[in-house]
């Protein structure tokens, strides 16, 4: 099966190892990935916090691209970018004005044929648990892991559409197909501050160290996210938590596809395992996971 690709600008450079990993586990379950040609940034909060008009218009010409290149499905790994898009169709559904001034700018009457997907809703619905069990090489071998879906993947309800808003189990029960101890914990989908981390540290960084606090309470000897701003925020600041809160947590963070290519028997470099700032190496070698 076919998908459109809209990587996003984080995909194409900070998060390139989750560009990377996304496609190595589309490879290994012959899912073809077919990258938007000419794609644009979806404006993500910048543009949300400037026009209601631009917000809706960027990502509405992305999905036009799509319509264009006669894809019915496109594949959106960044959960900023998944959200921008969910919700630009949603709010020329439910506002025709709005329909009108963003035909007006992006010159082109968008059909809404396009349906915006996660790859964990790709994986969980179109791909299925046992497909995928079936192709682990490398179990997790009972890696202690915490998914974190962060405040954007799952809502809002209306818009997002996909799995359980409050508490989604979609990420757990793929890491536990591969061979994980995923552990139930209370900060699923709490918020990390995302782009706050610039204009507002000090928020991003008692957000975060209640994030890690209870991932380590529960017993977790890592984090699996969906998010490229999450991964920052809880890879990123763990040395400036310690300086502020005396709290060393030394708690890698996956993407939760890194994790599935490990198990599908990809190695370190395909997957970007030596991007992180915290080094997931040595646990990886605990679990006999790479050499």
């Amino acid at each position: 099966m076919t998908y459109a690709y809209y990587p996003g600008c984080s995909l194409h450079s900070t998060a390139s190892e989750y560009d990377a990993s996304v496609k190595v586990v589309f490879k290994k379950l012959n899912l073809e990935l077919f990258e938007v040609p000419d794609w644009i940034c979806c404006g993500t909060t910048p543009a949300h916090a400037t026009s209601k008009v631009l917000s809706a218009a960027l990502p509405i010409k992305n999905l036009s691209l799509v319509e264009k290149g006669n894809f019915s499905e496109v594949a959106v790994p960044c959960a900023a970018c998944f959200q921008s898009l969910k919700t630009a169709v949603y709010e020329i559904e439910h506002d025709k004005v709005l329909e009108e001034q963003v035909k007006k700018v992006i010159d082109y009457s968008y059909g809404g044929k396009v349906r915006v997907r996660h790859p964990l809703d790709i994986l969980i619905n179109d791909v299925g648990l046992e497909k995928i069990n079936s192709l682990v090489r490398k179990s997790l071998n009972g890696l202690k892991v915490v998914c974190y879906y962060g405040c954007l993947v799952t809502r809002p309800p209306k818009v997002m559409a996909f799995d359980n808003c409050e508490y989604p189990e979609s990420m757990d029960e793929i890491l536990k197909a591969c061979g994980a101890n995923v552990l139930d914990w209370s900060y699923k989908t709490d918020c990390c501050g995302a782009s706050f981390a610039l204009a507002r540290t000090e928020s991003v960084l008692r957000l975060t160290n209640l994030i890690l606090q209870n991932a380590k309470d529960v017993g977790a000897e890592a984090i699996s996210v969906a998010c490229p701003l999450c991964h920052a925020n809880l890879d990123t600041r763990q040395n400036d938590i310690f300086e502020k809160y005396n709290a060393r947590y030394d708690l890698p963070v996956f993407y939760f596809s890194q994790l599935l290519g490990l198990a599908f028997g990809s190695g370190v470099k395909e997957l970007g395992l030596k991007k992180h700032l915290v080094s997931p190496l040595e646990i990886l070698k605990n679990k006999k996971l790479i050499i």
